[in-house]
């Protein structure tokens, strides 16, 4: 298992050992020591499973306030999907910057989104399935968003015309979002 940095403080891009024949393959997609000697101390608590069924659905983007802020550890199991994370660690040398990664089926990428950032995705194929385990429990009352076509982002998605939930249809800019996270560089 490979832990990569990014362009970002903090999200790791991890590609799993894979072993194949012609039977198929087997990786590890979570291994707690591997992560731990990387510096990676998590405690995953949650596992969160979504389909979506045409290509061009945006999820996002989505994070929630502390003290119930979430880290994600994001792979495709079906499909393909451009994913992006946000800075929105307020005072962070990378606040309000974005970076996306085509994670999928084929390349079995995956994604660590750790708090303090937004994080979305837009499917590159129908009937995409998307796996992500968290390390704090769903709260509906720290749930928060951004506009996926906040201008001041300028996120470069692949689509012009998503297929959005009226939800994510209706977040607000990073401007005008609540956000309660502070870089500790």
């Amino acid at each position: 298992m490979l832990i990569k940095d990014t362009q970002l403080p903090g999200v790791k891009l991890i590609e799993p050992a894979v072993r194949g024949d012609h039977r198929g393959f087997f990786m590890e997609s979570y291994n707690e020591s591997k992560f731990a000697e990387n510096g990676l101390h998590l405690q995953f608590v949650q596992d969160n499973h979504s389909l979506s069924v045409e290509q061009g659905v945006l999820r996002g983007l989505h994070y929630q306030l502390n003290p119930k802020a979430q880290s994600k550890l994001v792979r495709v199991v079906a499909g393909a999907i451009y994913d992006v994370v946000v800075d929105i660690r307020q005072d962070s040398p990378t606040y309000g910057q974005w970076q996306g990664f085509e994670l999928s089926a084929a390349n079995k990428l995956q994604l660590l989104v750790p708090r303090g950032f937004a994080h979305g995705f837009c499917t590159l194929s129908p009937n995409c399935e998307v796996l992500y385990k968290v390390d704090a429990l769903y709260s509906p009352e720290h749930d928060r968003g951004i506009a996926w076509n906040d201008p001041a982002l300028g996120i470069v998605w692949p689509t012009d015309r998503p297929i959005l939930s009226e939800k994510d249809a209706k977040h607000p800019t990073l401007a005008a979002a609540e956000i309660n996270f502070t870089y500790e560089g």
